[in-house]
């Protein structure tokens, strides 16, 4: 029942749309673009460096990108940031060879770019407009949205790849971005005005609000052990060397994450009423315990296309459950700001595991040794879940877009 509220208000049910159609649109593209490195001979370097361009731009705009989302009206500014979307895409049908791979680095970063400024703006807006158990459920249903494209993204990217090839894939891709355009330009969204600032006078204020608010900088870092879950340049080069013996690349590609995905899907709908503060930990653990296992397993495709379900099930959970503490100890008038160095810490640990894992690789680690030191830090992650147990809470504000004097904690 509290999914349908979300569903019930018309602004929350088109920008679930447009999330549906913008997500599934960088998915569908994904498979195509990393079997298009391994068609063209890219080494582990250049397939890591690739992967960080997709999360780099939340380590480098959390400065600024708060700001854009007050500076500019929410309707307008994700109608032009789909629109580089697109133009992006396009791009991508250009690339041929390995001397280009610059510039399909720089189509991907712009891209990027663009979605990193519409999923900020997108979660800064939900609060504004919905609060309590409705923005829980929207937070669910984001994460559950997330996973299913994720899902059928690359499964029916990777078929596409291998039955239509790329230029056909980028084609598909182009469309769903066009479709949720055009649902956009058509969404009654009311103009809301918020304090206008430069951009460094925002970003000293919200650093100030972050430094007298400790608990804020704890969840952030519960959050962004989700980061430790970038798993793109393990599972390229196992299809590149260990699976492409069994079948296509593109269909191993796809169907390894489409595994983890109907399980990031679900995994919510299965957990939510059980996730805690006093239990996260619980969830931690199992989640490096499921990693570790599929590194055992991961050399046998049909043995980690098993594994790789229970590596996804706990994933969304903490990344959906974090987030709601974040937003609800948050005042809303730091909101967008404190999502943009939130989502930059989270890219912080996505850039550095996927960088690590193209030099460990590279330098001859093998990459179950690899993932079982992803799944330890999980340890350490839970541990630190453990140890904040009961200090955070949910304050359950009534978001009514009044400002708020900051709260100070004494954690």
């Amino acid at each position: 029942m509290k999914y349908i509220e979300v569903f019930k208000n018309p602004i929350t049910r088109g920008l679930t749309v447009i999330q549906f159609l913008s997500y599934f649109g960088t998915v569908f593209s994904h498979v195509a673009i990393a079997s298009l490195l391994v068609k063209l001979g890219a080494g582990a370097d250049m397939i890591a460096m690739i992967f960080i361009a997709i999360l780099l731009p939340s380590l480098v705009l959390a400065p600024i990108n708060g700001y854009i989302i007050d500076r500019f009206e929410f309707k307008k500014l994700i109608l032009v940031l789909l629109g580089i979307e697109m133009s992006m895409t396009i791009c991508f049908m250009f690339i041929n060879t390995l001397e280009y791979i610059w510039l399909l680095w720089t189509f991907l970063f712009i891209r990027s770019v663009a979605g990193t400024i519409i999923f900020t703006a997108e979660m800064s807006y939900l609060p504004k407009i919905i609060s309590d158990g409705t923005l829980k459920a929207a937070n669910e249903v984001h994460s559950i949205i997330w996973s299913s494209t994720f899902a059928f993204g690359m499964a029916l990217g990777g078929l596409s790849t291998y039955y239509i090839g790329y230029i056909g894939t980028f084609m598909i891709d182009f469309s769903f971005y066009l479709v949720a355009f055009f649902v956009m330009l058509k969404l009654p969204i009311e103009v809301m005005h918020n304090k206008v600032q430069s951009a460094w006078s925002a970003t000293k204020e919200v650093l100030g609000y972050i430094r007298l608010n400790s608990k804020i900088v704890h969840i952030m870092i519960l959050h962004s052990s989700v980061g430790l879950t970038a798993f793109d340049t393990i599972v390229t080069l196992l299809a590149k060397t260990e699976y492409k013996y069994v079948i296509a690349v593109p269909l191993a590609i796809g169907w390894i994450n489409f595994s983890r995905a109907i399980a990031l899907m679900i995994g919510p709908v299965i957990f939510s009423k059980y996730m805690k503060m006093n239990n996260l930990w619980i969830f931690m653990i199992l989640q490096g315990v499921t990693i570790i296992i599929w590194a055992f397993l991961q050399y046998d495709f049909s043995l980690s296309l098993f594994s790789m379900f229970f590596v996804g099930l706990f994933t969304t959970s903490i990344w959906a459950f974090t987030y709601y503490l974040l937003q609800q100890n948050t005042d809303s008038e730091f909101l967008g700001r404190v999502i943009s160095y939130n989502d930059m810490a989270f890219m912080a640990v996505g850039v550095s595991i996927t960088y690590a894992i193209g030099k460990m690789a590279s330098a001859g680690v093998e990459l179950n040794y690899i993932s079982m030191m992803i799944g330890a830090i999980f340890f350490l992650a839970a541990f630190y879940a453990y140890v904040l147990r009961d200090k955070i809470t949910i304050r359950n504000n009534e978001n009514s877009g009044e400002q708020k004097a900051p709260f100070v904690d004494k954690i």
